[in-house]
């Protein structure tokens, strides 16, 4: 097991997706992150089912930055409820993981 994590979110747009992005790599909370192709997501809101075109974004980074990364998606965020989900990563390539852990110092 590793320290190295995958942080999930969906934006609305790939405007906000990207303006994330930026603010976590200036700030060292991430390594890479990716902006995907928008996607459909359906699910239930308040009762109601609900579906909504959405910009996957996958942040890698470490263990120690989610709290901060978590924070700061909920702060450029325009939803009342987010989806933020973290996923530890077991393994990997190990110079990749390794690049990984040299752009998201613990100490920045």
């Amino acid at each position: 097991m590793t320290d190295t994590i995958l942080v999930l979110t969906n934006y609305p747009n790939k405007e906000d997706a990207v303006a994330l992005s930026h603010a976590l790599i200036d700030q060292q909370l991430a390594a890479c992150v990716n902006v995907l192709s928008p996607c459909t997501s359906v699910y239930r809101w308040q009762g109601a089912v609900e579906s909504a075109e959405e910009v996957p974004v996958l942040i890698k980074t470490r263990r120690w930055h989610y709290e901060r990364v978590e924070q700061l998606i909920k702060m450029m965020h325009p939803y009342e409820l987010p989806e933020v989900i973290m996923i530890p990563i077991a393994g990997g390539l190990p110079a990749y993981l390794q690049w990984i852990a040299t752009e998201t110092p613990s100490s920045n």
